[in-house]
């Protein structure tokens, strides 16, 4: 058996296989409520093979939202919706996970597909308008971004409790895994950067003081979510810029989420200033393997993992114990399963066998038929093959 499909217990929970689906925004809900897009798209997934399927940053507040379009879990009413993904998935093979963040400073901006920067006059024209963003300083993104304010005790308080609330809606609704945002210079990767953090009180200036706002809310989590689940904390592992947040800094942090029990950390990269790190096939893999060497925490690859004998290495060489895929997902749905035909030796008489059945059984039927008739050739090669002879 390959390592990837072999099942994974985090606590009280088994993932079927070491392939996950990486949380991404859709940008498709109204007031943070799921719809029929959500339940289709996360389905696929589920049917496709993946062990865990993780659902994208939903807001924890309205302020926290990236944009107009993103889900949420603010509110109570916003529990149906999800438990519904959640139900899916469990009904049939995957674990159901979501991620939670507050987009701080990067809130408030067009859909990425609708321009991906401050909402302008077109946005307006639709009735989307702009909201007040908050940051851990009054810094913004870039020239023409939103001026953030800078989150004194009570806003600091607020955001502790927001993210408390929504992860008891995230239990309520089903969840079995749960994702703490801390990356990609949203609001809690903006107070672990030195580069978007000059705060000079308890919560800036030193390592620790940056960290610990992220620290306090993951240890509250941890509270919150049942001792039986796993939880996980995506982080920049690096910032875009050399001179921001390092790997050394991502080794720390993830010592002192050990200690809070913290099982698996999602090693993504970016996000504060132009990326100036290697940027090929796997690049984000080493951030991974560092992190789960130097600590005793799970780690989660992800980035440009396109083929199964790449992912496979990744798991057979103890990099890291979960593969994420995000723009390959979307590609191709069923990589797991398309994965594992590949991987694995499959019974020719039925290798559809681990697919869904109402899928599994039609495409094993067509296998006996395909197998009677030989390769397909093309009219086009047959014509060239007739003329040759």
């Amino acid at each position: 058996m390959s390592k990837l499909f072999e099942p994974l217990t985090l606590r009280g929970v088994t993932l079927p296989n070491r392939f996950v689906l990486s949380p991404m925004c859709q940008y498709s809900a109204k007031n943070g409520f799921v719809n029929d897009y959500h339940l289709a798209h996360y389905g696929r997934f589920a049917l496709g093979g993946f062990g865990l399927v993780m659902v994208e940053a939903t807001g924890v507040s309205p302020e926290a939202r990236i944009t107009h379009g993103d889900l949420g879990i603010w509110d109570d009413a916003h529990i149906e919706g999800l438990a519904r993904i959640a139900a899916f998935a469990k009904a049939h093979g995957s674990i159901p996970g979501i991620q939670i963040g507050h987009a701080g400073p990067k809130a408030s901006i067009q859909r990425a597909f609708e321009g991906d920067g401050p909402l302008d006059e077109r946005d307006f024209s639709r009735g989307e308008l702009a909201w007040q963003v908050v940051s851990p300083s009054s810094r913004p993104v870039a020239e023409g971004w939103l001026v953030p304010t800078a989150l004194d005790a009570q806003g600091i308080a607020k955001v502790k409790a927001d993210f408390s609330a929504a992860a008891r809606r995230a239990l309520f609704a089903g969840f079995e895994a749960l994702e703490l945002h801390c990356a990609h210079g949203f609001l809690l990767n903006a107070f672990m950067s030195p580069l978007t953090n000059d705060r000079t009180d308890e919560y800036g200036g030193s390592f620790e003081n940056r960290i610990r706002l992220p620290l306090e809310i993951a240890r509250e989590l941890r509270e919150i979510w049942p001792q039986d689940k796993p939880l996980f904390v995506r982080i920049s592992a690096v910032d875009g810029r050399r001179d921001g947040w390092t790997i050394e800094n991502s080794v720390a942090f993830a010592s002192e989420l050990e200690r809070i029990g913290i099982d698996i950390v999602d090693c993504s990269s970016g996000g504060i200033g132009s990326y100036e790190h290697p940027n090929g096939y796997g690049y984000q893999v080493p951030f991974a393997e560092q992190i789960r060497r130097q600590t005793n925490l799970g780690t989660m690859a992800v980035g440009l993992i396109v083929d199964p004998y790449q992912a496979e290495a990744i798991a057979e060489s103890g990099q890291a114990d979960l593969v994420a895929l995000g723009r390959e997902a979307l590609r191709d749905p069923h990589f797991p399963l398309h994965a594992q035909r590949v991987l694995e030796a499959v019974d020719p008489k039925l290798p559809y066998s681990d697919w869904n059945i109402q899928a599994g059984w039609w495409l094993n039927g067509r296998e006996s038929r395909l197998r009677r008739l030989g390769p397909w050739v093309a009219a086009k090669q047959r014509a060239s093959e007739t003329s040759d002879a």
